[in-house]
């Protein structure tokens, strides 16, 4: 059995049967309270007699890798590409598992959290006719000889819904963007976290639901999720989030930058180094790396938001940081079919795309407005993770495809 066993590939599949014992104290280990004395095994998948690289290789932290070389050791590096053409190898280690437990996690205190504030859970098409954000970025398809995309959002049936007399609803599921970008923290397919409610004031209630939404939602992931936390943290360090809530409105941020000496469009949108400059500000001002930031120009937002009723240069829209990145986009939405056509004229919309859902505001609509995250961009900064293709389980961007 033993020269069986021995030629029984690494990471191969494998029943064991035995009798549990108690080691004797010179062979019993710190973290082992008893062995089995293997009487038969039997080996139920065989791995490849090479592996793409070792699991020991791929749980090594990048200061493993430094410390050997400062003493002349040479360690193997499994670097990303590597371990995304071979991913389901990357997955065993423990950092993976703990990160997509994290993950896991995260969806479900979504939804319990909403399900216990009233929301019902809705199915939304992921093939639509049109775009929801304005933008060109779609993957387009031929759908039984009609012109088709695959959704960049749910945006437009949430809203449909809440037109449809459902108060609160949320959807979990796929959302495709074609941008053509490589950056850390973009996606070409990734789950949406979208929510869309009735509103009786103003978008301040919507706000409130985010600020209790994360912080509970952070509050179990430390509770829970302490192991996980733990081995993650083992290869890929990271210092806990600070998560105490504060807002501020948009023209506070643009003070706060320029306070510090950056010049800043007061009515064009922040790109991604202020944000992160302006997450900083914020953190060392305020000691919090989650804030709310508010009225933003109408300019830069999707024609579906409502513009604000003292000063129509601004919007009542807002987005949500997470360690100096965003996570969420937000805010109250246009409910008036007339203004809804005018205002996606002007971003450029072909309103004949469109139509169903701005007839849909024709019959009655109330005051609502809702949001929308990315579930991998939300564990990212969570774990402070360097890049984004380390959150999907198998990640798609431009240029992969497979597995």
């Amino acid at each position: 059995m033993v020269k069986f066993a021995s030629g029984i590939t690494k990471e191969s599949y494998v029943d064991i049967e035995g009798i549990v014992i108690v080691p004797d104290e010179v062979c019993k280990r710190a973290t082992q309270q008893v062995d089995i004395e293997v009487r038969k095994i039997y080996c139920v998948g065989r791995s490849a007699n090479v592996l793409p690289f070792s699991i020991e290789d791929a749980s090594r932290s990048d200061a493993e890798i430094e410390k050997a070389l400062e003493v002349g050791e040479q360690l193997v590096h499994v670097n990303q590409d590597t371990r995304l053409n071979h991913r389901v190898v990357d997955l065993r280690t423990q950092a993976k598992q703990a990160i997509f437990s994290v993950e896991s996690e995260v969806l479900k205190l979504f939804r319990q959290f909403l399900w216990n504030e009233d929301f019902r859970e809705i199915n939304t098409p992921k093939l639509t006719t049109g775009t929801s954000e304005g933008g060109a970025a779609v993957f387009t398809l031929d759908y039984k000889k009609q012109p088709a995309c695959l959704a960049q959002s749910p945006q437009l049936h949430k809203q449909m819904a809440v037109c449809g007399d459902f108060g609160r609803v949320f959807v979990t599921g796929p959302v495709f963007r074609a941008e053509d970008s490589y950056t850390h923290r973009h996606l070409c397919e990734f789950t949406g976290l979208d929510v869309e409610m009735r509103i009786k004031k103003d978008y301040s209630e919507v706000m409130d639901l985010v600020d209790r939404l994360f912080v509970e939602m952070f509050d179990k992931l430390n509770e829970r999720c302490k192991q996980e936390l733990e081995a993650i943290n083992k290869q890929y360090p990271f210092k806990p989030l600070k998560y105490k809530p504060k807002r501020l409105t948009f023209e506070q941020g643009i003070k706060m930058l320029k306070d510090a000496g950056f010049e800043v469009d007061p009515l064009g949108d922040l790109n991604t180094e202020m944000e992160r400059t302006l997450g900083k500000l914020v953190e060392e001002k305020y000691g919090t790396e989650f804030f709310i930031l508010h009225r933003y120009p109408l300019a830069v937002r999707p024609f579906y938001t409502m513009p604000c009723s003292d000063n129509k240069a601004y919007s009542n829209a807002f987005d949500v940081f997470l360690r100096g990145e965003e996570i969420i986009s937000g805010g109250q939405r246009v409910h008036s079919p007339e203004l809804l056509e005018s205002r996606a004229k002007e971003c450029g919309i072909n309103i004949k795309t469109i139509s169903t859902y701005i007839d849909s505001f024709r019959y009655g609509a109330p005051r609502h407005g809702g949001f929308g995250a990315g579930l991998e961009r939300v564990v990212m900064l969570f774990l402070n993770l360097d890049n984004i293709r380390m959150t999907p389980m198998f990640p798609r961007y431009p240029g992969r495809l497979t597995p």
